[in-house]
Parts: C-alpha cells; sequence; structure tokens
C-alpha cells in the first residue's frame, strides 16, 4: 500500500515556507488562495504547530482538501482549525470524511476540478477525463481522507 501514498516533492519544505511567506502579501495572496489554504493544524498529543499549505476545491458551499498524509490525523469533526482563506487568517469548521463511500465521492470532485491533485495522488483518467475509480478506492485504502473546511 505505501506505493499508493502520495509522495512529497525533494524540496517541499522550501515550497511550502514559500508559500506561506507569500500567502501574506496582500495582492500576492489573493491570488495564491484561488488555489491554495493554509491550514494552522495543532498535533493531538505534542501541541505542536504545523502550517500545511494545500490545495482545495469549492464545492456545495465548502472547500474541500483531500490528504493521505499525517498531518490530517490531527483535524477532527467540530473542532474548529486556523486557516489562511483569500488572504486573511481566521477560523474554519471542520468536518473530516473517512469513510470509503464518502472519501472516494469527494476525491472524484477534487481530482476533476484539479488534474494536478489527481497526479499527485495516483489517480488516473478516463478518455472523458473522469477520475478511475479503482485508483480512488486505492487512495482511500492508503490512508485518503478528505476535509471539509467552512471558513467564517
Amino acid at each position: 500500500m505505501a506505493d499508493d501514498r502520495p509522495r512529497t516533492l525533494p524540496v517541499q519544505g522550501l515550497v511550502n515556507r514559500l508559500v506561506q511567506g507569500l500567502s501574506r502579501v496582500p495582492l500576492v495572496s489573493r491570488l495564491i488562495g484561488r488555489n491554495l489554504i493554509i491550514l494552522y493544524v495543532v498535533g493531538r498529543k505534542s501541541g505542536k504547530r504545523y502550517t500545511v499549505p494545500v490545495a482545495y476545491t469549492r464545492h456545495d458551499g465548502a472547500l474541500l482538501v483531500g490528504s493521505a498524509f499525517g498531518w490530517g490525523r490531527n483535524l477532527r469533526t467540530g473542532e474548529p482549525i486556523e486557516v489562511r482563506y483569500l488572504g486573511k487568517r481566521r477560523p474554519a469548521d471542520v468536518v473530516v470524511v473517512s469513510d470509503e463511500d464518502g472519501v472516494v465521492a469527494d476525491y472524484a470532485v477534487i481530482a476533476r476540478a484539479n488534474h494536478h491533485f489527481g497526479a499527485f495522488n495516483n489517480v488516473g483518467y478516463d478518455a472523458d477525463g473522469n477520475p478511475e475509480p479503482a485508483d480512488l478506492h486505492r487512495a482511500w485504502a492508503a490512508g485518503a481522507r478528505v476535509f471539509r473546511l467552512a471558513p467564517r
């Protein structure tokens, strides 16, 4: 299953710091915010603070974020987090989707809207541009979860 997990870029830490810095620049933050949101996550056990830039997809009044990475285990339904969305830091309500049907359905929405997300998460596409169902199920089996965020 480890081969089905998304991989970080070799320079991911540098890219993340660059995006975090640019997200605080007034005009640039609005441009970056069209595709990326910054999550401020606190470790459940360690209390350590993590700043995580991630791609999101707008869907049904929520911002969908899909990930199989460990930082997601720190998010809990009903426990708000802080986000930087469209240049402003604000609280956001969280709903964690972890059941297979829910993750597969939401991953399909995200992958359809963002083919880079699909490629990063090893999701292929059929001739009509729809995500391959078997790849979506494999992503769930490898630990993928979806976070439905509602910034306030």
